[in-house]
This record gives structure tokens, C-alpha cells and sequence, in this order.
């Protein structure tokens, strides 16, 4: 009976938890900057970003990530103010899928039409991060998600770059993408 009365008092006690920095807390900035690292999908689709990027190097190094990064301030603008946008968590998941199939294929693409993908894909995880938005204040926020996203498309550039200075082949990078898009099923499934 003691055990079941201590349970019920550390239930009670407990505050409720949060999936993300609270903003009153921490700040809306550091609420935004911490935002995409909670969400595996959104980790994986932001660095793959960069392996696509410096997959295909020369101006995609800084195209795909601009693309992805400017459209998802457009899709967390529209979330703010209200716009709905269909299929928001499937299109994020397609997103990992995509992507690390992109790199996994090695499929060379126009930069432009590498940019318009991953810029569709950008919409519509920015989209999800305003609908997240709760008590921060938009602007920091936007602000402080922006930022880490940045960061994980250097992140991935980043490795891409190292992997295939160690590698002997563009296999590992392949790698890279065939283990995303396996993580993107995986999560589709529940994982």
C-alpha cells in the first residue's frame, strides 16, 4: 500500500514533460535552435541535405541548402498565420525517404531542380515547426531554427567531405544515404 501511495504522490508531483526546450524557460531562440534536434526525422532530412549537397558539389554546395532553409521560413510563416497545408508529417517522411535515396542513388540532378526538391521538402518541415510554435515568440524562435538547420546541412556537407577524403570510393556516402532511407522507412513503420 506504500508503494501505490508513492507512485500516486510522484504522479501527481510530476510536471508535465516537455518533447522540446521550453520556450519560458529557455528562451524562444534557444526553444528554436534546440527545435530540429529533437525529431530523428528532421535530423536525418537535414543532413542528408548536405550529403546531397556535396554529392553533387559546385553550386549545390550552398543551392540546396539555401533552398531548403528559405523554404522552410516560408512554411513556417504560413503556419503562423494560419495556413493549412495537407500532408505535412507523411511529406516529412518522404523527405528521409527521398533524400537518402537521392544520395544512395547517387542521382545527379540540375542544381535547380535539386534545389526545387529539397525546397518542397524545406515547406513543408518548416510548415510542422510553426504548427510546433506553442508560447515562443515567432521571430526567435524562426530565428533560432533556422540556424540549426544551417548547421545540419554543414554537419552534413561536413561528413560527406570527410567520408569521402577517408573512403576510398563514393560508396560510404552511398552508404550514408541507403542507412537514411532505411531510418525513413523505419520511422514510417513506427520506429
Amino acid at each position: 500500500m506504500k508503494r501505490i501511495a508513492l507512485v500516486a504522490i510522484a504522479i501527481f508531483a510530476a510536471s508535465p514533460a516537455l518533447a522540446h526546450l521550453d520556450p519560458g524557460e529557455h528562451g524562444s531562440f534557444l526553444a528554436g535552435l534546440s527545435h530540429p534536434v529533437f525529431g530523428l526525422d528532421h535530423i536525418l532530412a537535414m543532413v542528408t541535405v548536405g550529403l546531397w549537397a556535396a554529392a553533387l558539389g559546385g553550386r549545390a554546395l550552398c543551392a540546396l541548402p539555401s533552398a531548403f532553409v528559405g523554404a522552410m521560413v516560408l512554411g513556417f510563416a504560413g503556419a503562423v498565420a494560419g495556413v493549412t497545408l495537407p500532408l505535412v508529417e507523411p511529406m516529412i517522411l518522404a523527405s528521409v525517404l527521398a533524400l537518402g535515396l537521392a544520395v544512395a542513388l547517387a542521382l545527379r540532378l540540375p542544381v535547380a531542380a535539386a534545389a526545387g526538391i529539397v525546397g518542397l521538402f524545406g515547406l513543408f518541415h518548416g510548415h510542422a515547426h510553426g504548427g510546433e510554435l506553442g508560447t515562443a515568440g515567432a521571430l526567435a524562435f524562426g530565428l533560432g531554427f533556422a540556424l540549426s538547420t544551417a548547421l545540419l546541412h554543414a554537419f552534413g556537407v561536413a561528413v560527406a567531405v570527410t567520408v569521402s577524403r577517408v573512403a576510398t570510393s563514393r560508396k560510404a556516402i552511398r552508404g550514408l544515404g541507403w542507412a537514411t532511407a532505411i531510418c525513413g522507412v523505419w520511422i514510417a513503420y513506427g520506429g
